[in-house]
């Protein structure tokens, strides 16, 4: 298997994709991946039509989406295949194979040697080609010949092209078939998740009801050379649309609004990402250094990159986030501490100009960081990289999921929110070169267990261990300010009760005036408290503190690696679970304008 890194296609439109390896500099940016399937026997007289339509297609999405990197995956096969990856190539977009087998028996479907020189042409224009292995039961000899067994093979191929794209370019004349890994198929598995003869019936489950981002497909329509050739009723050679689930209109003309928003949040994170590359590479945390990439699957490096600037983004705008409460909370309490000056100590007009002057820099403060989407952004980016984390450790164990057509993405964020989708959408990329043939190496579940888990000073298990000592520690300074603040104000309110009359007046109202300071910033701290999910967070850090704790020790008692990937199975879906559980949670303490004009 060739494999420079599908995150190495580094330009923009019009840009020649270039590759680089292991070692130099590597691009931010996420490609957008447009699968084909189509028939091999098109009609000669519609292909310049059908060629121009393909590019006409991919230059759309090219411009519509100008901070990823529109790229094709393709087998080659003979036909559509071939006609969208010359397109690809004459458009500089990069070209990625993805053979149904090893090269040398997919050659057999090539009669002429006129075929086989153009394959080997493309696949040398090819940024990547992967080879799929061979399927459970197969060997090299029972698919050298057409039948049940080869049909595996592009059976195997479809899932992968359908569970590794964003959008599944079909030239098809629109008519059902039962031919296995045929186009027909291919389209139904892309909408429904299941391919008789393929895909076990175990596979229909919950993920196949959730609606979510992985069923487009943009339907051109075509006729085949052959004498029944003319496209399914109701169709007409050389239309198009996009063909989706949807119950009340499965075809449109334009691109439905939900898979819009989440091309549009993909192409926002891949745009910052590529904008901040430089800041990336000097300040990144990687999952692995050089000298474990030298040794552990390639593919790591993929979704290595995309954590990395996942992480990076993260971090940045958790930044602005936290000092975006903070100062809205310090104007809240010197908003109300100006209040209280007016009305408790003197009636000066300048307090008034005051308390409107930090009620307005509060809401300009939130009105600028929801225009930013910070807040946003920071909950999606850290959803993101711990997804990515996940699907990293995973890739580099040889954790799968047990399921033919399931790989890592599919375990993430299926049942929240649709606007999650676009974290799916990056993470179904980044994947790839390691979903092609999973590693099996030992090396690699100790490397997982080492770095992913850890002991109490490294790995998850320390930093949650961290995390939990100083979520606690700041909850018992919020629980200490309270508690003194109440007994401050008990403390007032028993010398007022009781000698309040022996007080001089202007004592009196000092007192009540310092009360009401002091109660103002306990209000102050709770809300902030509150704001950030203080006492929350130390539920989920502990929770998942010992999670960890408890993978460890199943991991340490493991007789063999079936075990412990098994061990690190169970525990990626439980932290996938609870990272879907934190961006919930987070996303209803929003910054948002109420909040300011409550605090105020």
């Amino acid at each position: 298997m060739e494999s420079p890194s599908a995150f190495n296609t580094i330009g923009r439109a019009g840009d020649t994709a270039t590759t680089v390896g292991r070692g130099r500099a590597r691009g931010y940016g996420v490609p957008l991946v447009v699968a084909v399937t189509g028939h091999r026997d098109l009609l000669p007289s519609e292909e310049p039509q059908l060629r121009q339509r393909v590019r006409e297609f991919l230059c759309s999405l090219r411009d519509a989406y100008p901070g990823r990197i529109v790229a094709v995956m393709s087998a080659l096969a003979e036909g559509a295949d071939r006609l969208v990856a010359e397109e690809a190539i004459t458009l500089r977009m990069p070209l990625h194979v993805s053979l149904p087998m090893q090269r040398h028996l997919y050659l057999a479907d090539f009669e002429s040697p006129q075929s086989v020189a153009h394959f080997e042409a493309l696949c040398a224009a090819a940024v990547e080609v992967y080879e799929l292995p061979l399927t459970p039961g197969n060997t090299a000899a029972s698919i050298a010949e057409p039948g049940p067994n080869r049909a595996r093979q592009y059976a195997q191929a479809g899932v992968f092209l359908c569970a590794h794209c964003h959008v599944l370019l079909a030239l098809w004349d629109g008519k059902d078939s039962d031919q296995l890994g045929g186009t027909a198929q291919v389209v139904r598995f892309h909408h429904r998740d299941e391919m008789p003869g393929y895909t076990p019936r175990a596979t229909s489950g919950r993920l196949t009801l959730a609606e979510d981002e992985s069923d487009l497909v943009y339907h051109l329509v075509c006729s085949r050379d052959r004498p029944d050739g003319g496209p399914a009723a109701g169709f007409t050679p050389l239309e198009a649309w996009w063909y989706t689930n949807d119950e009340q209109s499965p075809r449109t003309r334009e691109l439905p609004d939900r898979y819009r928003q989440v091309f549009d949040r993909a192409n926002e994170f891949s745009a910052d990402a590529q904008r901040h590359a430089a800041s990336i590479d000097a300040e990144r945390w990687p999952l692995l250094s050089d000298e474990q990439a030298a040794v552990l699957p390639a593919g790591l490096q993929d979704i290595n990159q995309v954590f990395c600037a996942a992480d990076w983004l993260a971090i940045r705008y958790q930044k602005r986030v936290l000092l975006t409460l903070r100062m809205t909370h310090v104007c809240a309490l010197f908003t109300g501490l100006a209040y209280i000056s007016y009305t408790d100590i003197e009636s000066v007009r300048w307090l008034i100009l005051v308390i409107l002057g930090l009620m307005g820099a509060a809401a300009g403060i939130s009105a600028l960081a929801n225009r930013g989407g910070w807040h946003r952004k920071y909950l999606d980016c850290r959803a993101l990289a711990e997804g990515l984390r996940v699907q990293f450790y995973w890739a580099a164990a040889g954790v799968t999921s047990g399921n033919v057509t399931k790989f890592a993405h599919d375990n993430f964020l299926q049942m929240q929110d649709p606007e999650l989708g676009w974290i799916r959408n990056v993470m179904r990329v980044a994947g790839t070169e390691c979903d092609v043939a999973p590693s099996r190496d030992p090396a690699g579940v100790e490397f997982a267990v080492r770095e992913w888990i850890g002991d109490d000073r490294c790995g998850q298990l320390g930093y949650y261990r961290r995390k939990v000592a100083e979520r606690t520690s700041r909850h018992r300074t919020t629980q200490r300010v309270v508690t003194l603040g109440l007994l401050t104000t008990a403390l007032a309110l028993g010398v007022l009760l009781f000698v309040g009359s022996a007080i001089p007046d202007e004592v009196g109202g000092n007192v009540a005036y310092l009360m009401g300071c002091v109660l103002l910033l306990v209000g102050v701290r709770q809300s902030y408290a509150k704001s950030t999910a203080e006492s929350e967070l130390i539920k989920q850090y502990d929770f998942m503190h010992r999670t960890f704790r408890n993978a460890r020790r199943r991991i340490d008692a493991a007789e063999n690696d079936a075990e412990r990937r098994h061990v690190l199975k169970i525990l990626g879906d439980a932290a996938l679970e609870e990272h879907a559980e934190w961006i919930l949670m987070h996303r209803e303490r929003a910054i948002d304008q109420k909040d300011a004009a409550r605090l105020g």
